[in-house]
């Protein structure tokens, strides 16, 4: 698996920024300290001249100072926000080593260990940011940029080819390894982060297990309960009013009373079944996550007078217990969905598993709704992007208007 940090990723690295101040910060400095020093200790006399000819090859600070000020161009540049502060931070003390530093007859090799502290914090922010083989070049293009600007300037022919272009070459060399070493580390911290994610989502998952697992054992508890309680009782009343109905001749507006309540006490009985039946998380328990989205599919089209079509494979394979709970829970919230709102009359389900993940899709002819309907974020769709992401997977809704509704669940569990 790859954890490098992509060239086109938007996101900067946490305090990256923060270091770029610091380092405009040094720039200003170093420029002061020197003027200062020139000014009052230095070997030969200072005239003004000499920092008004130096003030055009320091532009790159405001320019810098502006881009990290102005938040709008962050959000224009995007992805080329940054590789543009590094190539003007780049550039800058070339350029001013070359033709900056030789107005106050600065030392060359003093000159090369200022440019490469200078240039050390721009090399440090391409490692912290991107793969090494952009601090390799970085490297590159900035030794071809000093040695073009040095071969023009009369330090070049004073100190001869061979003094320049091995300190360039150490320079670089240097440049490299300190690049490494920061690739290095920041690779090494994202390996742990993302160690940490999964780590994470594991734990959330499991979490969720256990507690799919209690809510379960609870939902059968009190489907137990509920049989041996109110199914029994209303039951034994169906049964009494039945007796009562045989061996009684009651007067017409009471015998009109007695089949009304033998009436209402098998609706009631018909209905605690159903809801025993819903509540009890039995149907993966015992027949699997296949058959068990088709007797719901088969139940819910008898009850609404659809037509099903049906495209179910014959083995999935194993599941996690979390997977298929997440499935068949999206698989029954979809399918209420279209019962009380879609007004459909053709349905359509399929579950398939490839190479990508296991694909649950249920698509209707119905009503629809507008693109912008989702905004509500009932708690259906709500819970069923949530069943979703608990398990690593996404929901996807497509719907227009008198168009019907798609409902997609993916996840990657293959």
């Amino acid at each position: 698996m790859c954890y490098h940090r992509a060239m086109n990723r938007h996101a900067l690295e946490p305090g990256l920024l923060s270091i770029f101040r610091l380092f405009l910060v040094l720039r200003l400095l170093l420029v002061l300290v020197t003027v200062v020093f020139y000014f009052y200790w230095g070997t030969s006399a200072f005239e003004f001249w000499q920092l008004w000819a130096a003030l055009p090859f320091l532009v790159d600070i405001p320019i810098l100072f502006l881009f990290l000020s102005w938040s709008w161009l962050q959000q224009k540049l995007k992805r080329l926000y940054l590789p543009t502060l590094l190539v003007i931070a780049t550039v800058g003390p070339i350029v001013e080593m070359n033709y900056v530093f030789p107005l106050y007859d600065i030392d060359a090799s003093l000159a090369f260990l200022l440019m490469f502290l200078l240039l050390l914090v721009p090399i440090v922010l391409t490692a912290w940011q991107y793969p090494f083989r952009y601090v390799v070049l970085f490297s590159i293009g900035a030794s071809v940029l000093e040695f073009t600007l040095l071969s023009g300037t009369p330090q070049f022919e004073l100190l001869g080819s061979e003094w320049p272009i091995a300190a360039l070459l150490g320079l670089s060399l240097l440049s490299l390894f300190v690049g490494y070493i920061v690739s290095y580390l920041v690779e090494e911290q994202h390996k742990q982060r993302h160690a940490l994610a999964q780590a994470n989502r594991r734990l959330v998952q499991y979490a969720s297990t256990l507690e799919q697992l209690a809510v379960s054992r609870e939902r059968n508890r009190l489907a137990r309960e509920l049989h041996d309680t109110l199914a029994h009782a209303l039951s034994g009343l169906a049964v009494q009013l039945d007796a009562i109905s045989a061996v009684w001749d009651p007067p017409e507006r009471a015998q009109a009373m007695l089949e009304r309540s033998l009436s209402i006490a098998r609706v009631g009985l018909d209905e605690t079944r159903r809801a025993l039946q819903a509540l009890r998380a039995t149907p993966l328990e015992e027949v699997g996550l296949v058959l068990a989205i088709q007797e719901l599919a088969e139940s819910v089209t008898a009850r609404n007078g659809w037509t099903l079509t049906l495209d179910l494979p014959e083995q999935l394979g194993a599941l996690s217990p979390e997977v298929e709970q997440c499935y068949y829970r999206v698989a029954q919230e979809a399918l209420e969905n279209v019962s009380q709102h879609a007004d459909a009359h053709n349905i359509t389900l399929s579950l398939s598993r490839n190479e990508t993940g296991l694909i649950l899709e249920i698509s209707d002819d119905g009503v629809g709704f507008p693109q912008d309907a989702e905004a509500d974020q009932s708690f259906g769709i709500k819970g069923m992007r949530e069943r979703a992401e608990l398990i690593g997977g996404t929901l996807e809704m497509e719907s227009h208007p008198g168009q019907g509704t798609t409902v997609r669940l993916c996840s990657g569990v293959c």
